[in-house]
């Protein structure tokens, strides 16, 4: 007798549902997603889950889509795309007792590597079915409109935020980490650094202004398809991880680009990273921020973690 998907020993009972509704982007990972939904609809097959699967026009009709789901009592919901299509989802699902899922098929797919999922995406289905289902934080942000919105990974108002425009635009089908230099070099030729004051936690008013090149939210280790820009944020720790630079010289940015093009790491010496649980960020001149690689609300925003947000299906933990 095989055992049943997402099945664990663990003090908390897994969810054993038999249908999942699966939510795909056929425009995430330059239409990678939409070719991997037969292979995906036979994985969960395999595992003994019917599945219904949708194409949304767009991520407000994935959120649209995906709430409705959850309302009429769907239990299991999956996203095949990348971390700005699992935002929808998220988004929708947030305040109901339902277990997600990812099959990483964006250009960053830096959540699915937080939850420790392969990085193939058939692979990464297989490990989340056989897995089990685990807690993460979330990161929810009220803008100067007066919008809120969770997101997973990073966010930013810096050098990052002009990066995110090219990400999804120009390089939108430009593989992995290559998509994200090459957006932050063309950014990079065109951001002037701006004023910010930031208060974090209970600090109180008083902050000082400060230029910034980069000020970055991070509830996930990496970002831009696996840059290690908080190697020890987690997503199930309680805690946000802020990450900011002052100042940025083209030398230094060409220094850095092969090592971050290869290894993924930013090795920057005014770069400074601190944990905080909610921060309020101010820019004297109007600025967007980003979330997950989409633009998401001016400035001023207040940013602050959500723990034990949502369940996500995940690898079981490796026995010590």
């Amino acid at each position: 007798m095989t055992s049943h998907p997402y099945s664990d020993d663990s003090s908390e009972s897994a969810t054993r549902e038999s249908h999942a509704i699966v939510f795909g982007n056929q425009q995430a990972g330059g239409g990678k997603a939409a070719k991997l939904l037969s292979e995906c609809k036979e994985v969960f097959r395999t595992c003994g889950i019917s599945v219904d699967v949708r194409i949304p026009s767009s991520l407000d009709d994935l959120e649209a889509g995906a709430l409705k789901a959850v309302e009429s009592g769907e239990q299991l919901l999956f996203a095949v795309g990348g971390d700005g299509t699992l935002q929808g989802l998220v988004n929708a699902a947030f305040g109901h007792d339902v277990v997600l899922g990812v099959v990483p098929a964006g250009g960053g797919n830096d959540f699915a590597r937080a939850l420790g999922l392969p990085r193939d995406p058939v692979e990464a289905l297989r490990a989340a079915l056989h897995g089990q289902p685990h807690k993460v934080d979330l990161a929810r942000a009220q803008f100067g409109d007066g919008r809120r919105r969770l997101f997973l990974g990073g966010g930013g108002i810096g050098l990052d935020a002009d990066t995110a425009k090219f990400s999804g635009g120009h390089f939108r089908n430009w593989p992995g980490r290559a998509r994200y230099i090459a957006s932050a070099i063309c950014g990079y030729a065109g951001y002037r650094p701006r004023r910010v004051r930031i208060t974090i936690d209970s600090e109180g008013s008083g902050a000082p202004w400060q230029e910034c090149v980069l000020a970055s939210v991070l509830n996930t280790p990496t970002f831009g398809a696996g840059i290690r820009l908080a190697p020890d944020a987690g997503i199930n720790d309680g805690l946000l991880d802020f990450v900011f630079l002052d100042e940025l010289s083209i030398g230094r940015l060409l220094f850095v680009l092969p090592q971050l093009a290869l290894q993924g790491t930013l090795n920057l010496p005014h770069l400074r990273v601190l944990r905080f649980r909610k921060m309020h960020i101010e820019t004297e001149t109007p600025a967007f921020f980003h979330g997950d690689g989409e633009l998401l609300g001016p400035t001023p925003v207040e940013i602050e973690v959500v723990p034990n947000a949502v369940k996500f299906l995940g690898p079981k933990p490796k026995a010590s």
